[in-house]
């Protein structure tokens, strides 16, 4: 067995990955041909993840041109313990207020860590969801990594 194979996570692993890490670093294509890069809080879903950002954003307007990205989310300080998710992914522009609010709602509670900070926001989430657009991705490809899994070895 390689090295590769060892450290690889199941998709069981990498969906528990992404429901416990917090930033995705979202890499979509700029007009000039180079990545933009931008972290992004987002909301697991299904294999891949949810977020909402601003609709004049310079990543909507790459992503409305080029809707493919690359999203990293990663873990760990040393070398045997780093683990991480690269995804390739297909992404799909919402723009339908009510799913926009729900992301945004679902996001709320995620990094709040409290349902009732989310329903208490909800008239601030509609506010906020007529300037946003939601993001959906949905991978195509996924590599993933886990060094712990070498149990410190190399």
């Amino acid at each position: 067995m390689s090295r590769r194979d060892q450290i690889k996570m199941t998709p069981a692993e990498v969906r528990d990955f992404l429901a416990v890490e917090r930033v995705a670093a979202v890499a979509s294509i700029g007009p000039d041909g180079r990545p933009h890069l931008a972290p992004l809080w987002y909301v697991p879903e299904a294999d891949g993840f949810a977020t909402w950002t601003y609709g004049a954003s310079q990543k909507v307007a790459n992503l409305r041109r080029l809707p493919q990205a690359t999203a990293l989310i990663e873990a760990g300080t040393s070398y045997e313990e780093l683990r991480g998710v690269s995804l390739e992914c297909d992404v799909e522009i919402v723009e339908d207020t009510e799913r926009i609010t729900a992301i945004g709602a679902a996001i709320t509670e995620r990094y709040t860590e409290s349902p009732e900070v989310a329903a208490s926001a909800s008239q601030f989430l509609r506010a906020q969801a007529v300037k946003r657009v939601g993001l959906v991705f949905t991978p195509t490809k996924v590599v993933s990594w886990d060094h712990r899994k070498l149990g410190g070895t190399y």
